[in-house]
């Protein structure tokens, strides 16, 4: 029972954004009616999301084939979804217990720290708690101990991550109405001060004019598909087609082959954004229940996508420069030492997108161009740096990808490593937690209080 409740419905995005929705339109005493199709239009608005990035996930594997087929690139390529997977024959129950009372801490934190976030992105919330799990078990903590800590650890990070990044949220939505609860924040908070730093007067992505003839490529779906399309061909060709038409395209010719990932990559974004769309326009409404009743003033915290649509060209240009920092990136690890990170198209396309929306908004096509790199170094370098504390699983072909997977990793590995009193370790980690929210609640203020001054 325990786990059907964890990994089937908890550990299904869909499901739990869907029951959010529930007790928010129970909460404001909606009829029936309302409460049915409030529900399940969240749950289909995730599922379509999903779907959408199923989608883009098999057409960026038959690039990923090709473009290591064509360099003969050996090395590591970054997946959370792997890695997850691989840990869970040796950590499943650890990383349950972790999310479910992690979550709990979530709610609690929400409703009594300045910090008013509800995590939705379920499917980040398991990949943490899998990575915390790993770290203090390889650094030698168990059972109950383990759990408390890890759940602390995970809570926090689940309300601190959207917190940091909602001032410039806020300038890429233009409202206070949901924040971002994705694990590749780091990165997104990196983009937006880059595009911060080096943007000023650069107009934004959303304004690049296109002569009419040309016009049809404002259409986001259009330029999406050619943009893929022309990246397709040229993996293609140098891939060749022995290899596309004898393993993957099953005897299709290597071109039209190519021509057809591009669209059907340009496919799962439309269908993500439709998702998006669905999502937002029944979560927010619904999520007005959860945040008057039991978390007063709560914000949802959504998966990245939510912000594609604010900025559909600078998702584009952000996953482009995203992954081309990648590849340069792929160059400079072995001449540190370091375990060769090949780029990999899922986290570059999701983390690459955002952190260019994000440097967008504060930069403008100079913010999201360096933002964007900025990202893309950083989940080539914090990957292979991470490598060496996952224990037993930095063995394996994988690794976990976004930003913030890297640096808690990281953090948390080196700390039990140097400390070697599990007691001193827990200690520890409980007092920089409460100095990061000490901080974080001065910060906080500060800016109530500036933004008071200027009103």
């Amino acid at each position: 029972m325990i786990d059907i409740i964890m990994k089937d419905i908890l550990g299904t995005p869909a499901i739990l954004v869907g029951l959010f929705a529930l007790v928010g339109l129970l909460v404001q005493r909606k009829n029936s009616g309302d409460v049915v199709s409030g529900t399940l239009k969240t749950v289909m608005g995730f599922v379509i999301l999903g779907a959408g990035a199923n989608v883009l996930v098999q057409s960026l594997g038959q690039f990923s084939s090709m473009f290591n087929e064509a360099f003969t690139v050996d090395g590591v390529i970054p997946n959370n979804e792997a890695i997850v997977a691989l840990a869970q024959e040796s950590f499943g129950t650890e990383t349950a217990m972790i999310m479910l009372f992690g979550m709990i801490v979530n709610i609690l934190l929400a409703r009594f720290s300045p910090f008013k976030y509800i995590f939705l992105t379920g499917h980040h919330t398991m990949f943490m708690a899998c990575l915390i799990a790993v770290i203090l078990t390889t650094g030698g903590f168990s059972g109950v101990s383990m759990i408390i800590l890890g759940a602390i650890i995970l809570g926090s990070l689940m309300v601190l991550s959207p917190a940091m990044l909602q001032p410039f949220t806020r300038k890429v939505t233009g409202s206070d109405d949901f924040a971002i609860g994705h694990f590749g924040s780091i990165g997104y908070l990196a983009s937006s001060m880059v595009g911060k730093a080096v943007g000023k007067g650069s107009k934004s992505t959303e304004e690049i004019k296109v002569p009419k003839s040309l016009g049809f490529l404002r259409d986001t779906s259009v330029s999406v598909a050619l943009t893929m399309v022309i990246l397709f061909f040229v993996v293609a060709a140098a891939a060749g087609p022995t290899f596309i038409e004898g393993q993957l395209s099953d005897g299709q010719n290597f071109l039209v082959f190519a021509f057809m990932q591009g669209l059907t990559f340009a496919a799962g974004v439309y269908i993500i954004l439709a998702g998006v769309r669905m999502l937002l326009g029944e979560i927010v409404p619904a999520f007005k229940g959860i945040a008057d009743k039991i978390v007063p003033n709560a914000k949802p915290a959504l998966d990245c996508p939510a912000i594609f649509p604010f900025a559909g060209n600078a998702v584009i240009i952000g996953f482009l420069f995203s992954f081309i920092a990648g590849l340069a990136s792929m160059l400079l690890l072995p001449a540190l030492g370091l375990k060769v990170i090949v780029p990999g198209l899922v986290p570059h396309f999701f983390t690459g997108a955002a952190a260019g929306v994000f440097g967008n908004a504060t930069g403008g096509r100079r913010g999201a161009i360096f933002g964007s790199m900025a990202n893309g170094v950083m989940i080539s370098f914090l990957p292979a740096l991470l490598l060496p504390v996952l224990g037993s699983l930095g063995f394996q072909g994988t690794t976990f990808g976004d930003a913030d997977f890297g640096v808690v990793g990281i953090v948390l590995g080196n700390l039990i490593k140097v400390v070697e009193s599990n007691i001193t370790v827990f200690a520890g980690i409980l007092i920089l937690l409460a100095l990061v929210f000490f901080l974080a609640t001065r910060a906080r203020a500060n800016e109530n209080k500036n933004e008071t001054d200027a009103a």
